[in-house]
């Protein structure tokens, strides 16, 4: 760290300056840094981690095993208590008429008559 310090000392202006000119260009610290700052460098310099591989394959892709979850129960292979308890209190409510309107038959429509 000294030893850069003196010798960017010794250098002319033009020759520090292209120094950090190359030093951006190719990614480098463009000036010179101690060891817990290069750390924090290192770190930035690493994929993030929702780009790499073992972290977004970690979890199955939702999308499709819902999709063939639906499929399955629909053809009475897959039980899923959830969906035919919401489905059940749904037909209930329909029971009770606590549905929604049908178009024309709101609030609103039945004001105006």
């Amino acid at each position: 760290m000294e030893k850069v310090r003196r010798v960017m000392s010794n250098l002319s202006s033009y020759a520090v300056r292209m120094a950090r000119l190359s030093a951006r260009i190719f990614g480098d610290v463009v000036r010179p840094t101690d060891s817990k700052s290069m750390k924090v460098v290192q770190l930035f310099k690493e994929p993030p981690l929702a780009q790499k591989k073992e972290v977004y394959e970690w979890y199955p892709e939702h999308k499709i095993y819902y999709s063939l979850t639906q499929r399955l129960r629909y053809m009475g292979l897959f039980r899923d208590e959830h969906q035919d308890f919401k489905e059940e209190m749904r037909r209930l409510r329909k029971l009770r008429g606590k549905g929604k309107p049908k178009k024309g038959e709101g609030k609103r429509a039945t004001k105006k008559k």
